[in-house]
């Protein structure tokens, strides 16, 4: 089953083209070093929740949206293997973050279920 790598992170509005502009560097990176797929999705329909939701968990402010993206891999040594050689690829070293990251909220996830094995 494939291993996913999970974010969610908060991006200024006015650095999205920033943001959009590493994740286009980042996903060349990735896929090169053997990711699987590579997805960034920008917040469009995220209310802010009375106790959880997105942007509370990233403590996003009204001129920040939400990105959630993923990455999936073979397995988890694969993303495990994948990720040493994008921390070696110096590509991505000195980038400038155009985000919080202290705010980013990140896992890796053993896939559970996957619709390809359910709809036939």
């Amino acid at each position: 089953m494939p291993y996913v790598d999970g974010f969610v992170l908060a991006v200024p509005k006015d650095k999205i083209e920033a943001y959009k502009a590493l994740a286009r560097k980042a996903c060349s990176v990735w896929m090169e070093q053997g990711a699987l797929d590579y997805v960034e999705c920008i917040g469009d329909d995220v209310p802010y929740g009375q106790l959880t939701s997105f942007p509370r968990a990233v403590m996003a402010t009204e001129d920040e949206v939400v990105v959630f993206s993923w990455i999936v891999y073979r397995d988890r040594q694969s993303r495990d293997a994948v990720n040493a050689k994008v921390m070696a690829d110096t590509r991505l070293k000195g980038s400038d973050m155009p985000f919080d990251g202290k705010r980013m909220i990140y896992g890796g996830f053993t896939t559970l279920l996957r619709a390809d094995e359910i709809v036939r």
